[in-house]
């Protein structure tokens, strides 16, 4: 071990993040089972409008405030839940929240997010009305259905790969060398919470995470798919739900695709962190990654021009 890292190794796993319902608070875990869509449990749910659309942090900050927990053993490999496993939601000023994590029979069609529309499961009049009431308008919560729909990965990037209720692909990985050279510009430190990673890596140099093409997470073979270009989300505070003009204002000084030079005509896009697929999920065998887990590079590109974006 070098660093805390073993010897050969490019990084090691700092920590794991899953994200159960979309754009809310996400849960610190020691371990997470993969599977083909991403984490298990990983933006299984969504809150949607009265017209099915995805309620995000875009246009509903507040949801930063809703704390998700699952029970414990529903990290474990095998697990599958019973009639006395919830999901426990907590926001503030509301009455605690616990919806079953057996699926629920009721349907809810036209659901959609981004450019993907069709059926979800729908977790009841009580969650509805918690939603409803927390937010001030009608509003749902419903479940991926992975068994009735399919919503592809980009097949430019990553053909033959699926997600759920993710924006784009399976996982995110982020680097806390990083997120430190970020935060020695900024007049205010941020967490790493502003940018929502499933995967936060430690030991390699900053910004190096985005040339890696394949790599290898303890005995996981991940591919890379697009640098993520951020949004507002970064600029809203997870603590408070408020938001402001940084981190983007900083980054977009020495993360935009103009100054990184990248092969695509500059947008105004900022760039932190670097989406992933897991090639092994191909094999339908569920496995894990741990915090602590080496991260081996396999194959990386030597300049922004050869990175997809």
């Amino acid at each position: 071990m070098a660093d805390g890292k073993e010897v050969g190794a490019a990084a090691q796993v700092r920590s794991i993040f899953i994200y159960p319902l979309k754009s809310c608070r996400g849960v610190s875990v020691s371990e997470a089972p993969l599977s083909s869509t991403g984490f298990r449990w990983d933006r299984q749910w969504i809150v949607v409008n009265s017209k099915g659309r995805a309620c995000t942090q875009r246009v509903e900050p507040s949801l930063a405030l809703v704390e998700v927990e699952l029970p414990n053993e529903a990290l474990l490999e095998d697990w599958e839940p019973n009639a006395s496993s919830f999901l426990v939601i907590r926001a503030p000023g509301m009455d605690v929240l616990k919806v079953p994590l057996v699926e629920p029979s009721e349907v809810a069609h036209g659901v959609s997010v981004w450019e993907w529309s069709g059926s979800a499961l729908d977790e009841g009049d009580e969650a509805s009305k918690w939603f409803s009431k927390y937010l001030g308008k009608p509003s749902r919560l419903v479940r991926f259905n992975e068994v009735s729909q399919s919503r592809p990965t980009d097949p430019n990037y990553a053909p033959g790969y699926k997600i759920k209720f993710n924006d784009a692909y399976p996982f995110l990985l982020t680097s806390q060398k990083s997120l430190d050279l970020l935060n020695e510009q900024l007049k205010e430190p941020v967490s790493i919470n502003r940018f929502r990673p499933n995967i936060l890596i430690d030991g390699s140099d900053p910004f190096c995470e985005d040339l890696w093409k394949d790599i290898k997470i303890g005995e996981n073979t991940f591919h890379s798919t697009e640098l993520c270009y951020r949004c507002k989300v970064p600029t809203i505070n997870q603590e408070t739900a408020e938001a402001g003009s940084e981190p983007s204002e900083t980054l977009m000084k020495f993360r935009s695709d103009e100054v990184l030079k990248t092969n695509k005509k500059p947008q105004g896009r900022i760039y932190f962190g670097q989406h992933l697929v897991w090639v092994d999920s191909l094999a339908q065998e569920r496995k894990t990654i741990k915090v602590e887990d080496p991260v081996y590079v396999l194959k990386m590109v030597s300049s922004y021009v050869d990175v997809s974006v």
